[in-house]
């Protein structure tokens, strides 16, 4: 496992340091790529899983972020600009390359902001080992949209298998990629203030969703094959398991299925909690207000 130094004028990111991380998982190589900008305490930020994830999601809360650490944003196997191998994406991907990286890029307990499904992740992480000194979750899913409508595992697993597929899992995949239908999904649940869903910034999702091989890691998130955790007491399970401090921002116009679990996640003891505008896709649509609420909780000593 190495870094290596790329070219910036390749990079879709936000104005930092882009380097890619060498990681081997069953005997396969994979290119993961990270950014890294400002000085002072580290901090990993973390983007949500999803059909466009990618760090530039945020990209705009990193560079609030750096005026007071060095962020560390990333691009997940499997999505943005990392490697997108055929492999069968699951838990156990993500787990082991999460544990592998801090150890590799961080000496020392570090920070961590985690959107989305990635919370799941930090949560299992930050149970078996000493690996952050403070936990911020934006918007903290567990389950993939399949299994949040009803799908059961059955049914699921046979989305995932069609997707897969090479002739109709491209023809199904890139249909539910089109940029109306991502325009109607950021709608529905990610963003708040449709001025904000422009047709440049939809082309832009587009262009991430048809990268080659980009169907793989994003069937298995939509079914549910990246859901670290299956119920609720399990998730919930990990949070009272924590010994470090956890703040939740949570959207006020949230999905209602989401908002339950999240609700469910903040009436916990010990969870600090602060309710904001926007929904699953807050820390993009509202990065100053994100950075307003969890700074004094970051800056903190304790």
């Amino acid at each position: 496992m190495s870094t290596n130094l790329l070219s910036t004028s390749a990079a879709t990111g936000f104005g930092g340091v882009v380097q890619e991380y060498l990681w081997n998982w069953e005997n396969q190589q994979l290119r993961v790529v990270y950014e890294t900008l400002g000085k002072g305490s580290p901090l990993l930020l973390l983007p949500s899983f999803s059909s466009v994830s990618t760090r530039s999601e945020i990209g705009e809360l990193a560079k609030l972020l750096a005026c007071n650490f060095q962020v560390v944003a990333i691009d997940w196997p499997g999505f943005g600009e990392s490697s997108r191998p055929s492999l069968n994406y699951r838990p156990e991907i993500y787990q082991q390359f999460l544990e592998d990286f801090v150890k590799a890029i961080f000496d020392t307990p570090i920070t961590v902001v985690a959107a989305g499904h990635a919370a799941s992740y930090v949560l299992q992480l930050a149970v078996k080992q000493a690996a952050f000194s403070k936990i911020v979750l934006l918007a903290p899913t567990w389950r993939g949209p399949l299994p949040t409508m009803g799908a059961s595992q059955q049914i699921a697993g046979m989305v995932r298998g069609l997707v897969r597929s090479p002739i109709l899992g491209q023809a199904l995949y890139k249909l539910n990629t089109t940029q109306s239908f991502l325009s109607f999904m950021y709608r529905r649940h990610v963003f708040t203030d449709a001025a904000k869903i422009t047709p440049s910034f939809i082309e832009k999702k587009w262009h991430t969703t048809q990268q080659p091989g980009a169907r793989f890691a994003s069937a298995a998130f939509v079914t549910g094959n990246l859901d670290a955790v299956r119920e609720q007491s399990d998730f919930l399970e990990l949070v009272q398991s924590l010994s470090v401090p956890l703040m939740v921002v949570i959207g006020e116009s949230s999905p209602p299925k989401s908002r339950e679990e999240m609700n469910a996640l903040v009436a916990l003891p010990g969870v600090k909690s602060v309710f904001i505008p926007g929904s699953l896709g807050l820390h993009e649509e509202y990065p100053a207000v994100v950075l307003e609420v969890i700074q004094d909780f970051l800056l903190s000593q304790k």
